[in-house]
Formats: C-alpha cells, structure tokens, sequence
C-alpha cells in the first residue's frame, strides 16, 4: 500500500482561512494547522479522488469552527453553519449546502451520521485530530503521524481547553454545547 502524499496547500481552504485571518487573530495558525490535519485526514478516510468532495471539505472546514471567533462562543455550530450557507449562496454554490451544512452542523456527533457518508467522514476526520490521533478509525498511524508532524498543533487544543472550561464556569449547565447526539 502507498502512502498518501499530504496534501499543503489547498487554494480554496488558503483563500478562505485568509479572509478570516483578522478574526482569528494570534489563532490563525492554530486554526489553518487544525483545518489542514483534518483535511489530510479526511482525503484518506473518504478515498477521495475528486476535486468536488476535497472542494467541499475545504469549505466546511475553513467554516467548522469559525463561530468561536466571530460569535464570541463555544455554542458555534449554528453561526459556522449559517456563515457557511451565506457563502456558498455568494459564490453560485447552492447545491453544495445540504453537505457542507451537514458537515458543519454534525462535525461534533458523538454517534455516526448514518444518513449521510461525506458528513461521517468529515466528522471522522475531526474526531481524528480532536483527540490528537487516538480515536483515528480507519486512518494509519504513521500518516496521522506525519500530518501532526507537518502542520503542529500551534495551541490549537489548549485553545480548546481554555475555552471549554471558561464555558464550563458561566454555563455549568451546558458545558459542551457543541456537542450533538
């Protein structure tokens, strides 16, 4: 089995991660690091060969998250979605919004996207870099390895850390509103 090239540079996620770079601030190269793992991770678990599903990808990623930053909040997934969708509808993209949306919306599902392969793998991927390649599903170590190697973690899940338990204090009864069932 050969194995994967990693993928560095991707136009559409670079175009798009720059317009956020003033949001995302002293993040930015946590966030472009994090979206470029997950991209890597999930060219290999969805065996994708086209430029359409990479495509998407790069756009549900550069979107994933981004709510965190220009929403001020770790309850992110419905701004990332919406910023997504008005996007898309910019950019003549209207029948991509079913997938990228539900990419969005279920990158966070603790249980499968059973209806729905492209958002399992995208979510898979994300799980993936999540848990820093302990909970990888079909992914080879030493490729998960090599992309942690090539785009580092650059703070991005103390981030995280810091974030959830700031959520945590104020709203100690919803402390992962990210989560989805």
């Amino acid at each position: 089995m050969s194995t994967p090239d990693i993928i560095t540079f991707h136009p559409r996620l670079d175009t798009l991660l720059e317009e956020w770079h003033d949001a995302l601030g002293q993040d930015f190269t946590a966030y472009h690091n994090h979206c470029y793992r997950v991209l890597n991770y999930f060219a290999v678990l969805s065996n994708a060969d086209d430029e359409t599903t990479l495509d998407k990808a790069a756009v549900a990623l550069a979107f994933h998250d981004i709510g965190i930053w220009s929403h001020g909040t770790l309850d992110y997934l419905e701004p990332s979605s919406l910023l997504a969708e008005a996007w898309l509808l910019d950019h003549g993209l209207d029948d991509w919004v079913p997938d990228i949306t539900a990419m969005i919306s279920d990158h966070h599902k603790v249980t499968a996207c059973a209806d729905n392969p492209i958002a399992e793998t995208f979510r898979q991927a994300d799980w993936a870099d999540v848990t820093q390649g302990l909970r990888r599903f079909s992914l080879p170590l030493g490729f998960a390895v090599r992309v942690m190697r090539t785009f580092p973690n650059a703070g991005f899940h103390q981030f995280l850390m810091r974030q959830s338990v700031q959520q945590a204090l104020k709203h100690p009864l919803n402390p992962l509103p990210m989560f989805r069932w």
